[in-house]
């Protein structure tokens, strides 16, 4: 189908998207290899119960408190639109989730070292509740100060920067619910490693894992100091698996959010479920009561997918085929069928015997419409990974992140999109991960506690 005229864009419309993964699952074997020397940690569980007063004491009923910047700090390391607010710890659900999506990620995956104890990691869990609070408030890891012969308790590059609407979430992978830790018994019943799914080619490297940490915020540097300090603290008990740092959000959670634009140029996310919708959370993201293990009720499937974009082939490709391939107009967003972003696509409409949105299009296959209904909310990122030394080409694309209240959802998307999506021609599935995420914390919940019971 040849493109007719874009419409004009109507800038002042901020997003919902297309509910579905632009590209695939899975868990590669455990990573093996010598456990660290242990080092030592701080005693930080007193903090738990200390961060949830302080949270208290420093949040409004709204869910976000201001944080002091020093006037003279700057922004260097910040972004245009880092902001001093912090997101709530603690609730019914993980911060995360259904917050509006800040501007940057650090996610990382680690495994249990196989000299590791269910009494360690319990204890490890606990001891990142506590530091994971505090650098949410805007806080350094709590520890003893001053002590000249330690290493520092917080590694200190976000000292002088605001929060920047800091969250981090914990995802637990489908073989830390093996024999190791007694976990067994606790396994969700929807959590597993996800089946093989059409178009990927996994790369074990940046795929799987015991235990995931996503850290987003508006400051890059606040996001990866969260994951930093977690790692640090977990020497001797988890080894890092794989970490991927994200830009440019790809998603939007809330219609007040203006729509993001993914690395092909064209807006992403204006379909995605309004996380603040509870009916529609509850429906399509939440564990409910359907769930057996009353543990995790009110947490969260995360599926991750790596998807590198081939974007010499896509640069080089004519408008009006990258329209069809969406099914959207390029600059305003909207659909083949309408005139602004919002307006909804017309499936049935046709031109010349043919669709006026291609029936291989991205929107038309991962629309609800088309799947029965089926949504999953959408909170992904642009990554880059440099040049490649033998082609010269770009390397980067979409790291997908989305949550759900079963995997299946993504499962039955993918082997739509994986199949038919004329999208697949430009882009490559490479890495993957299922992990559930657990409920909030009570004041006084550890992860540990929360995990083994």
């Amino acid at each position: 189908m040849t493109a007719a005229h874009d419409p004009a864009q109507d800038p002042d419309r901020a997003s919902v998207e297309d509910g579905t993964p632009d590209i695939t699952p899975d868990q590669a074997p455990r990573g093996q290899g010598p456990a660290p020397a242990a080092v030592s940690r701080r005693r930080l569980l007193g903090a738990v119960g200390a961060g949830a007063a302080v949270a208290g004491a420093a949040l409004g009923a709204g869910g976000t408190a201001l944080a002091h910047r020093d006037s003279d700090s700057g922004s260097g390391s910040g972004t245009a639109g880092a902001t001093a607010a912090t997101v709530d710890f603690r609730g019914g659900h993980q911060a995360g989730i259904a917050t509006p999506s800040q501007d940057r990620l650090c996610f990382a995956t680690f495994d249990v070292a196989p000299a590791a104890t269910r009494a360690d990691l319990a204890a490890l869990l606990t001891t990142w509740t506590a530091a994971a609070e505090a650098m949410t408030l805007g806080h350094p890891v709590p520890g003893d100060e001053g002590d000249l012969n330690t290493p520092p308790d917080d590694t200190g590059e976000a000292a002088d920067l605001t929060p920047g609407r800091l969250t981090i979430t914990i995802g637990y992978g489908p073989a830390l619910f093996d024999d190791r830790f007694g976990l067994a018994a606790r396994r969700p019943s929807a959590l597993r490693t996800l089946p093989p799914l059409p178009g990927e080619n996994l790369d074990p490297a940046v795929t799987g894992g015991d235990l995931c940490v996503q850290a987003c915020a508006d400051d890059p540097q606040v996001a990866f100091h969260a994951v930093r300090n977690l790692r640090r603290l977990g020497f001797g008990t988890v080894l890092p698996r794989w970490m991927e740092l994200g830009f440019g959000r790809t998603s939007s959670t809330s219609p007040q959010q203006a729509t993001p634009r993914n690395l092909m140029g064209f807006k992403d996310g204006t379909r995605n479920i309004d996380a603040r919708d509870e009916a529609v959370m509850g429906q399509h993201v939440w564990i409910g009561a359907e769930e057996p293990q009353r543990w995790v009720r009110g947490g969260a499937y995360l599926v991750s997918r790596k998807i590198r974009m081939r974007m010499e082939q896509w640069d080089r490709d004519r408008l009006g085929d990258q329209q069809d391939v969406f099914g959207r107009y390029k600059t305003s967003g909207a659909p083949l069928t309408g005139h602004s972003e919002f307006d909804t696509p017309d499936f049935a409409a046709k031109s010349g015997g043919e669709y006026v949105i291609p029936d291989r299009a991205h929107i038309r296959l991962a629309s609800p419409e088309h799947n029965k209904g089926l949504r999953i909310l959408r909170r992904g990122y642009s990554y880059t990974d440099g040049i490649d030394a033998e082609t010269g080409d770009l390397l980067g694309g979409l790291f997908f992140i989305a949550f759900m209240n079963s995997p299946d959802r993504f499962v039955t998307l993918q082997r739509v999109l994986g199949a038919h999506d004329s999208l697949n021609e430009y882009i490559q599935h490479i890495g993957s991960g299922v992990f559930v995420a657990p409920p909030g914390l009570a004041a006084g919940q550890d992860w540990g506690r929360q995990l083994f019971g």
